[in-house]
This record gives structure tokens, C-alpha cells and sequence, in this order.
């Protein structure tokens, strides 16, 4: 195993390899609860050991309440303890988040993601304020989603410091991409930190970072375990060949967007969780060519 400054802290909540699953649709584009339990248990089998629903990439400022808890109940009943199952609670309401944050403790979530507070854009107290309210709200963990470039403000690194000293509040799931500053802060603060951005998911690993919150991880989950597997015995050579292997599959999310590249992958390999809801688009054909080339590439297709 690697040594040395390594986050640990909440990885016994939050997993080490994830993905932040797509929410699958009928063709009427109604909630598919039966595709998302088989697309829950394909992927745990292929070697991930956490999901966050009802994330970015799971749809969720297009899915009801009801629907986010469904879903999350039922890949509960599907997959046991096999996984972590992260609920993503976070709006730009605080009400309506700690009401969330509650539904899925009582659903049974074993942690919670909690975006910055988009398009308000809080002052840095009013982010203090926020977070600690849903962190007060039940006694489940909480992993950060720091992403300003959706929410349009970053979380600080003072804000940061402040927010790891209450208890529930353990992890960091990290789409900012200041190296620098979170060096800094893994070692201060003892917060599990999770790549959530995956060009950045090796370097993450070598920063001390704990594990991936992924999207390409919908069509490499084998590939983006062994890349961590890889990491974590020292076999950093393996580790570089698996990351710039799956360097087409980072390219094609820049150009699709996460959730119309996972779920246009998943069904160019045979897994159909239908087309995105209103306002994201499914690619059109020629966009579908490109991903196809970039997955053959990739050596997932």
C-alpha cells in the first residue's frame, strides 16, 4: 500500500471508486427503476465500491424529490452494503436541502454530497451557515462538492478549514482543480478528498487524495479500479499506461457533457438507461460516431 500523506479520513463512508450514476429514463422519460437497479449491480460488480445518486450527472436539478428517493431505495434493496450509496441533498435552498438531507438519511444513505449553493451565490458566511444547517439536520456524513464552475463561487480555503471541524462534515469531493490549495488543506484538515474531475483523477491520487467520483468510471469502471489498485501498490508505470488509456473517454466528456457521454456510452456497450431530460440533449449521430471511436480507443468498446 502507498504510504505517507494520504486522506483516509470518511473513505469507510464514501468508498475509494466511484461514479456519480446517471439516472436511467423509460422512453416516455419517466423515472426507470428497474434499469437503475441493474445498472447499480453492473456496476458494483465491476469493481466500484461507492455510488452518488441523484448527483450532477444523475440528473438532479431535473428529478423530483420523490424520484431521487425511489431510486435510491430501490439500489439499496439491490446491491445491500456491497457499495456506499451517496445521496446528492444539495441545492441552492437551504430548506429544501436539510428537508432532502433527512428524506435520505431515513432512505438510508450512507453519506451525503452537498453542492455549493448555485446561481445565489452566497457570501462565504452564508456558505458556513448553509452547509452547517445540513450538517446539523441528521447524523450522516457529508462529502463537499466544491465545483465553481457551476455554483459560480468557489467553497474558500478559511471556509474549508472552518467547515471540517464539525463532526459530520468528512470529505470533499474536489471540481475546483486548485492543486495548491488542497495540498494544503488534505493535510490540515484531514478530510477525505475525492477527484471530482476525471482528467485530474491521477494527480489527485498522488496528492494524497482518497479515491474518484467519477463519470467516465459509467464506461471503464474495471479500468478506473485497477487504476487505483494500481496507485495504491506502488505500480505507478501501470497506473500512468490505465490514465492516458482512458485519456479519449476525458476528451469526449469535454465535448458531450457528463451525462449525455455516460449515457450514450453505457448503451453503445449495451446498457440502455435512455436520453437525458430537458434541457440536456442526447449526441446526435455524428457526435455518437466520435464517442464510438473514442471508446474503441479507450479499449471499452
Amino acid at each position: 500500500m502507498s504510504t505517507g500523506l494520504t486522506a483516509k479520513t470518511g473513505v469507510e463512508y464514501f468508498g475509494t471508486v466511484g461514479v456519480a450514476m446517471v439516472t436511467p429514463f423509460t422512453e416516455s422519460g419517466d423515472i426507470d427503476i428497474a434499469a437503475g437497479r441493474e445498472l447499480a449491480a453492473y456496476l458494483v460488480d465491476k469493481g466500484l465500491d461507492s455510488l452518488v445518486l441523484a448527483g450532477t450527472t444523475g440528473e438532479s436539478p431535473t428529478t423530483t424529490a420523490a424520484e431521487k428517493l425511489e431510486l435510491l431505495k430501490a439500489v439499496r434493496e439491490e446491491v445491500g452494503d456491497r457499495a456506499k450509496l451517496i445521496a446528492g441533498v444539495g441545492t441552492n435552498n437551504t430548506r429544501t436541502s436539510v428537508e432532502l438531507a433527512e428524506a435520505a438519511a431515513s432512505a438510508g444513505a450512507d453519506g451525503l454530497l452537498v453542492v455549493t449553493p448555485y446561481y445565489s451565490k452566497p457570501s462565504q458566511e452564508g456558505l458556513l451557515a448553509h452547509f452547517g444547517a445540513i450538517a446539523a439536520a441528521t447524523e450522516v456524513p457529508i462529502c463537499l462538492y466544491d465545483i465553481p464552475g457551476r455554483s459560480g463561487i468557489p467553497i474558500e480555503s478559511d471556509t474549508m478549514r472552518r467547515l471540517s471541524e464539525l463532526p459530520t462534515i468528512l470529505a470533499v469531493k474536489d471540481a475546483k482543480g486548485d492543486l495548491v490549495a488542497a495540498t494544503s488543506l488534505i493535510k490540515e484538515t484531514g478530510l477525505a478528498w475525492y477527484s471530482g474531475d476525471d482528467p485530474l483523477n491521477l494527480v489527485w491520487l498522488a496528492l494524497g487524495g482518497s479515491g474518484f467520483i467519477s463519470v467516465i468510471g459509467h464506461a471503464a469502471p474495471t479500468a478506473l479500479r485497477e487504476l487505483y489498485t494500481s496507485f495504491e501498490e506502488g505500480d505507478l508505470v501501470r497506473a500512468r499506461e490505465i490514465n492516458a488509456k482512458l485519456s479519449p473517454l476525458v476528451a469526449a466528456q469535454g465535448r458531450l457533457g457528463g451525462v449525455s457521454l455516460a449515457k450514450a456510452a453505457l448503451r453503445l456497450q449495451g446498457i440502455n438507461v435512455g436520453d437525458p431530460r430537458l434541457p440536456i440533449m442526447a449526441p446526435n449521430e455524428q457526435e455518437l460516431e466520435a464517442l464510438r471511436e473514442d471508446m474503441k480507443k479507450a479499449g471499452v468498446l
